[in-house]
């Protein structure tokens, strides 16, 4: 007996998946998507920890940060939540005509409410709260939301550059969670889990809901002085990160990336090749 399921199985699964997912309330869209939010919080402040410091080698760092960062889809996955990316696949139970419009934005509503409220109080409980944010780890806070509103990428336009490392970033989520669901235990969904998640970090991607705790955290660590003078960011960047940038210079861009990463060429992508026209509506 495999201990795993064929990309066949997989596609079918991923249909009755998306419909299962319709019949949950509203507040448990809402309390499921608030701790996926804070789970990856977690991982975005764990790699937060690991990337402070200098790196002999840049690359080892983003590994190093990517590797730790997979603890939050690992969070997500096994103990169960609701997480906006991984909930772009929908589409192909939606094209199956298993589940309605309707009940596709119902979901994607609440859940992304809920990533949104959950990152942001986690980032608030530990830059505010813990004291752990007072000094190094502060100044890496403000200096990768800095440069996530930044709209400084060389030979490219902002919104473009980010759009595409959106796409980027929730192809590979979107492919990890696949890869979960295709494990039938726990060490082959980690395994499934780590090496995408690890790659999309490390390659410099972007995620929508990492991002909506790593720009709080820096907006937060702003009023720290010693979180400030430990970026050595130009206070005029710093005064330019604020909850306007964050919406406009990236969550606006990435989500609509991360969709098409997750949602188009995922979810439509296997439907298509896997299970269009091979089970009766």
């Amino acid at each position: 007996m495999k201990n795993f399921l064929s990309p066949e199985d997989l596609a079918t699964s991923l249909v009755a998946w998306g419909e299962a997912k319709v019949k949950r309330t509203s507040l448990q869209l809402l309390l499921l998507g608030f701790v996926a939010g804070a789970y990856i919080g977690f991982a975005a402040h764990l790699a937060t920890v690991v990337g402070t410091g200098d790196f002999s080698w840049i690359g080892m760092k983003k590994f190093m940060m990517g590797s730790v960062f997979s603890v939050g889809l690992m969070l997500v996955i096994i103990p169960g939540s609701e997480l906006w990316t991984g909930n772009t696949m929908m589409t192909a139970a939606f094209l199956e005509k298993k589940i309605s419009f309707t009940q596709v934005m119902r979901n994607w509503f609440w859940v992304y409410l809920g990533n949104l409220l959950g990152s942001i109080f986690l980032a608030w409980m530990i830059v505010n709260q813990t004291g752990i944010m007072d000094g190094v780890f502060g100044g890496t806070a403000l200096q990768i939301a800095s440069a996530k509103v930044s709209h400084e990428v060389v030979g490219h336009s902002h919104n473009s550059a980010y759009f595409f490392r959106a796409v980027g970033c929730n192809w590979l989520v979107c492919l990890a969670v696949l890869q979960a669901m295709a494990a039938k235990d726990i060490a082959g969904k980690v395994l499934g889990i780590f090496f995408p998640i690890m790659a999309f970090v490390a390659s410099g991607f972007e995620h929508v809901v990492a991002n909506m705790y790593f720009i709080p955290a820096g907006i937060f660590a702003k009023k720290i002085p010693g979180a400030c003078s430990a970026s050595g960011l130009d206070p005029v960047v710093i005064d330019q990160l604020g909850w306007g940038a964050m919406w406009q210079s990236n969550l606006m861009t990435v989500t609509l990336g991360n969709f098409v990463g997750g949602g188009l060429f995922v979810g439509v992508v296997y439907w298509w090749l896997y299970v269009r026209g091979k089970t009766a509506h």
